[in-house]
């Protein structure tokens, strides 16, 4: 059976649900469907890792928007039908419950976790994206000892913070010196290296991993390329994550880490992509790139629907994130870059209240705030201005 839609949005999660949103902002009245692998309403990412893992949530508060709101925005869902395939002519998406063909498409299908070569089935050993993932990781966490996070990025630290925090013995190990240091730079990086060891957290960073250790089908430890092993009975893989582009293989769409658009976020005609999936070209870093978080892929789901309705937009973030580790919040504008030089401009890193400007050639590029994010943003506005297109001279 083929069904017809007017818009088709594969993907459920906030880019794919801020896409129909956004469009129904906008005045369109036509027929919309979301089409989503996992059986779950749209629901939040960044909970997952703090409030669902430590149990303060029960999973419904994750939902990013309860059925009624839902119900009023008069979308199709249909959840649990991952999409198989895309023909571009048609505009057909394959799903194994059949074909649904659209004016237009917008892929919202996320990122899927990096996983380490393992036996199948090892028990004790996890990935942390979905909810369910989530959940299972919660029950594991619970009977647990000892955890071992493989991985210093955002999610990683995440995770170590929050099970630390439930009382378990943790070890944080990866190939960089420092947590979340391509995200922070060294100054900050290294505060936030002190803030885990003060609450208990064993950093082994600065090592790759070499494998896994194993003993009657449950995991027993990391093994480190120095020969040292990591003594762990539960074992979380943090370390990134690819966009899920598989399904769109044979499509005849440029597919380069992620589906690869114009400034507009289009990849094809009437097709667009939108989240974590999409590498489009961005007019300020005159460059192709993808990003990954949850206030980048809202705003870019805002641009999209503005382009389906005719807007003619290009998509120009400054881009964004935060985390929560204890009970420290950080802020992040922009993007930090190894080469930026690092000012403190408000606050003391002495005192756990500060910001820090990033600059390259006299030029803010980024912004950070240590539980100061009223003044990040007042910072910020130097990098908006920067996004800014100038204006073109009249003519005398």
């Amino acid at each position: 059976m083929t069904r017809h839609t007017d818009v088709l949005i594969v993907g459920a999660s906030v880019s794919g649900l801020s896409t129909a949103e956004a469009l129904r902002r906008n005045g369109f009245d036509g027929k919309i469907t979301l089409l989503g692998a996992e059986p779950h309403l749209p629901y939040d990412r960044p909970p997952l890792s703090k409030q669902i893992l430590s149990g303060a949530w029960r999973p419904e508060r994750t939902l990013l928007r309860p059925p009624r709101m839902l119900a009023d925005l008069n979308l199709e869902l249909l959840l649990g039908r991952p999409a198989t395939g895309l023909d571009v002519a048609s505009r057909t998406v394959h799903t194994a419950a059949g074909a649904i063909t659209a004016e237009t498409i917008v892929i919202a299908t996320g990122s899927t976790p990096r996983t380490l070569p393992a036996p199948p089935g090892l028990r004790g050993l996890h990935v942390l994206r979905t909810l369910d993932d989530a959940l299972a990781l919660r029950d594991d966490l619970a009977v647990s000892g000892t955890v071992v996070v493989v991985g210093e990025g955002v999610l990683g630290a995440e995770i170590a913070a929050t099970a630390r925090q439930s009382g378990r013995e943790v070890t944080m190990t990866g190939l960089l010196h420092a947590p979340m240091v391509t995200q922070l730079g060294d100054l900050a990086a290294g505060r936030l290296a002190d803030l885990h060891t003060g609450n208990g957290v064993r950093l082994r960073l600065g090592v790759g991993v070499d494998g896994l250790t194993d003993r009657g089908g449950e995991v027993t430890g990391v093994t480190l390329a120095s020969g040292e092993t990591l003594p762990a009975d539960l074992v979380v893989v943090a370390i990134g994550a690819v966009p899920v582009t598989d399904w769109l293989a044979g499509s005849g769409l440029t597919l380069e880490n992620g589906v690869v658009c114009d400034a507009e976020c289009r990849a094809a005609e009437g097709i667009y992509a939108v989240g974590d999936v999409a590498r489009w070209h961005d007019l300020t870093a005159d460059a192709a790139i993808r990003l990954e978080n949850r206030t980048h892929a809202a705003e870019q789901a805002g641009v999209v629907a503005a382009n389906i309705t005719g807007a003619e937009r290009p998509y120009r973030p400054v881009p964004y994130f935060w985390t929560d580790q204890y009970t420290t919040k950080i802020q992040v504008h922009g993007t930090i870059t190894p080469d930026a030089e690092a000012v403190v401009v408000d606050g003391d890193p002495a005192t756990d209240r500060f910001v820090i400007r990033y600059e390259r050639a006299g030029t803010a590029t980024a912004v950070l705030g240590w539980n100061m994010p009223k003044q990040a943003r007042m910072q910020r506005q130097q990098l908006v201005d920067r996004q800014r297109p100038a204006t073109p001279a009249h003519a005398p």
